[in-house]
C-alpha cells in the first residue's frame, strides 16, 4: 500500500497555535498565519528578517526585553539540542486605536523546540507562542478571592506565630489550600489547615465554605475529632468538597497538651526544644466524604513543653512527583531540626527556602507555625 504524501507546509500553516521557524542564525525561515496575526505583521515583514530587527533602535522597550529572553532561550536550544519552556512573558502593548497612552497588559507562554537535520545537529528552531492573558487575569481574581477568605493572622494568645501561603508557580488556577487559627474557651486555641481537591474559583469557594464551617464547629465541640465529624457531614452537602483533607489541632495552654485529628492530611510536626521532631500521626482517618458511611473520627493527645514549635502545612510543602512521601517528611524534619532556635517568622521563611524547588511547585503551599 502506497503511503499518502503529506504536505508538511500545509500542515504547518494549518496549526491552530502561533508557530515560526528560525535558522540557527536566528533569522525567520517561515511563520504560519496565526503567528503573523499574533505579532501583527505580514509574511514579508517577518520571513527573512533577524529576530531582533524590530527592536534594533529601541533596546530599552518592553518588547525588546521579551525578544532578548526569546533569543537566550533559542541559543540554549542550539547548545543543548533540547526543548526549552520559557518563563511566563509579560509585554504591555498599546491598547488599540483611540487609546493613546494606555497600555494593554498581556501575557504569553513560549516554547522553543529543536528541529534536527540528517546529521543530528539543530537545523531549525521551532518557536511556539500562546497568549494566556485571560487565564492570568482569572488567576488574579481567584487569588484575590482566596486571600480575602483566609483570616488575617493575629497573635495566638501570648504566643508568636506565622503563616505563609504560596500559590503554585506553573498552574494558571489557584488551588484550595487554607489555614485557620481560632481562640477557644478555656485557654485553648484551634489551629487547622486543609486542602480542597481541584483548582480555580470553584475550589476557592469550597475552601471558603469549609474553612468557615470548621471554624464554627471547633468553637462548639469538645475536640478536633468531633469538629471534623461535623465538618464531614457538612461537606457531603457541598459540591466539590469530597476528598478534602484537613488536619485539626486543639492546643491547651493550661495543660500543655495538643489534641489532634486528621482527615487524610499530612501529619502536623512538633519541634521540641532539643531539636527533635515528632510527627503527629496517631489519629488519621480518610479525607472528608471518602467513607461510604459517615462515622466517628479518632483523635490523640501529646504533651509539649514551653518553647516547642507546632507546624501545620499542606502537601505542597513535602510531596513531589515520583517521590515517596516519607522522603518529603524526612526533608521537613531535617529543616526543622536545623532551624529549631528560629522565631516563627524566620522559621516559616527558612522552611519555604529549604523545601520548595527553585522552579516552583505544581501545588499550592500553606503552612502555620506556632511557638508553644
Amino acid at each position: 500500500m502506497t503511503e499518502p504524501k503529506v504536505d508538511y507546509a500545509a500542515v504547518f500553516q494549518a496549526l491552530p497555535g502561533a508557530v515560526a521557524l528560525l535558522t540557527p542564525q536566528l533569522v525567520y525561515a517561515d511563520a504560519n498565519e496565526e503567528f503573523l496575526r499574533v505579532v501583527g505583521r505580514t509574511r514579508g515583514q517577518v520571513v527573512g528578517r533577524y529576530l531582533r530587527d524590530d527592536f534594533a533602535e529601541s533596546p530599552n522597550s518592553p518588547g525588546a526585553a521579551v525578544v532578548r529572553n526569546v533569543e537566550a532561550s533559542l541559543r540554549r536550544v542550539m547548545e543543548t539540542g533540547e526543548r526549552d519552556t520559557m518563563e511566563l512573558q509579560r509585554y504591555d502593548d498599546m491598547a488599540g486605536p483611540g487609546r493613546s497612552g494606555v497600555r494593554d497588559e498581556r501575557y504569553w507562554t513560549m516554547i522553543n523546540i529543536p528541529v534536527l537535520g540528517s546529521d543530528g545537529r539543530v537545523a531549525l528552531l521551532l518557536h511556539r507562542v500562546e497568549e494566556v492573558t485571560e487565564l492570568i487575569h482569572a488567576r488574579v481574581v481567584a487569588l484575590s478571592l482566596q486571600e480575602a477568605m483566609l483570616p488575617a493572622l493575629g497573635p495566638v494568645g501570648r504566643h508568636p506565630s506565622a503563616v505563609r501561603y504560596r500559590p503554585a508557580i506553573d498552574a494558571l488556577d489557584v488551588c484550595g489550600d487554607w489555614y485557620d487559627l481560632v481562640d477557644l474557651p478555656g485557654d485553648r486555641t484551634a489551629v487547622a489547615v486543609g486542602d480542597v481537591v481541584g483548582h480555580g474559583l470553584s475550589a476557592a469557594q469550597v475552601m471558603g465554605q469549609l474553612r468557615s464551617a470548621l471554624s464554627a464547629t471547633s468553637r462548639v465541640t469538645d475536640g478536633p475529632a468531633r469538629a471534623l465529624e461535623a465538618l464531614g457531614l457538612y461537606a457531603r452537602s457541598v459540591d466539590g468538597a469530597e476528598n478534602t483533607t484537613v488536619a485539626n489541632t486543639f492546643i491547651d495552654w493550661s495543660t500543655h497538651t495538643i489534641t489532634y485529628s486528621s482527615a487524610g492530611h499530612p501529619p502536623p510536626a512538633l519541634l521540641r526544644r532539643d531539636g527533635t521532631v515528632e510527627f503527629l500521626d496517631q489519629a488519621t482517618d480518610p479525607p472528608l466524604g471518602a467513607r461510604p458511611e459517615h462515622g466517628p473520627r479518632v483523635q490523640a493527645t501529646v504533651a509539649f513543653t514551653e518553647g516547642s514549635v507546632l507546624l501545620l502545612y499542606t502537601d505542597g510543602l513535602v510531596e513531589r512527583r515520583g517521590e515517596d512521601i516519607d522522603t518529603g517528611l524526612a526533608r521537613l524534619a531535617d529543616s526543622l531540626a536545623r532551624h529549631w532556635a528560629a522565631d516563627p517568622e524566620t522559621l516559616a521563611d527558612a522552611l519555604l527556602a529549604d523545601l520548595l524547588p527553585l522552579g516552583g511547585v505544581t501545588d499550592d503551599t500553606a503552612l502555620v507555625v506556632v511557638h508553644l
